[in-house]
């Protein structure tokens, strides 16, 4: 698939998961979103997590993740949020616009974030000097990094590579995950902190049970995620009606909960 095909068929995608998304309920969100918490709160990787990277959600339309960060920093892990800088770069050498993840203090730091245009809790930019940062840049500024165990992912869609079990990921459509991934990859790389060609950072999406194309009853799948060579695979996926689908790359030794 040429990269005009691939832009076409995730707008086509994105624009179908907006339509099945409109009409579901609050209710039902958090509902999914308790089911997600309770099935990642004893699940191992996340247990054993000492830094976790994870998405503040919109109001509505996907998986709330207001209770798995109170968890974890109750719990005593560090955890990174997303945040959005300029890039430092020049004209026509990348994005004007790049994501890193950013520590939080603790539980008062995090009810103290004020909300986006989109409302989602942001990080004061007044305060990034003062934080951890996963990739140790700002505008082209270089800092001490640290590194992440575990990073839980938003997404429009998902489904499972009938071929390679993989589980592919549909993003909104800026990437600022998958360049976010790929800087991250690169500085693994360079402190030689990779497993399998990849950055030694487990990769797991959350999302609502109705953003998950499964085959129909007919076998046939009812739609697939279209993926280019620059769409990062993950680890894993937890969805709100509590099942926890694994990549067959993923290494991990629980069973997936079909």
């Amino acid at each position: 698939m040429n990269s005009a095909a691939l832009s076409a068929a995730k707008t086509q995608l994105r624009s179908l998961m907006k339509q099945r998304l409109k009409g579901l309920s609050n209710d039902s969100i958090l509902q999914q979103s308790k089911a997600v918490f309770d099935s990642l709160r004893s699940f191992r990787p996340y247990v054993d997590a000492n830094r976790v990277g994870i998405y503040l959600a919109m109001p509505g339309g996907e998986l709330q993740t207001d209770l798995i960060v109170r968890h974890a920093l109750q719990s005593g892990k560090q955890v990174f949020v997303p945040y959005l800088h300029k890039s430092g770069l020049a004209p026509g050498e990348g994005p004007a616009r790049l994501m890193d993840m950013v520590s939080l203090a603790g539980i008062d730091d995090y009810e103290s974030l004020r909300p986006d245009k989109w409302g989602i809790p942001s990080i004061d930019a007044a305060t990034v000097d003062q934080r951890q940062r996963s990739l140790g840049e700002l505008e082209g500024d270089a800092a001490a990094d640290a590194t992440l165990d575990l990073i839980l992912l938003p997404g429009v869609a998902f489904d499972e590579d009938p071929d390679t079990g993989v589980i592919r990921r549909l993003g909104h459509g800026k990437g600022f995950y998958d360049y976010f991934l790929h800087r991250y990859a690169l500085k693994c790389a360079g402190r030689g902190d990779v497993s399998d060609g990849r950055a030694a950072v487990l990769l797991y999406a959350l999302g609502l049970r109705e953003q998950f194309l499964a085959p129909t009853s007919a076998g046939q799948q009812e739609s697939t995620v279209p993926v280019g060579p620059h769409d990062q695979p993950l680890d894993g996926l937890f969805l709100g009606d509590g099942q926890v689908k694994l990549s067959a790359n993923s290494g991990h030794t629980e069973q997936s909960q079909r």
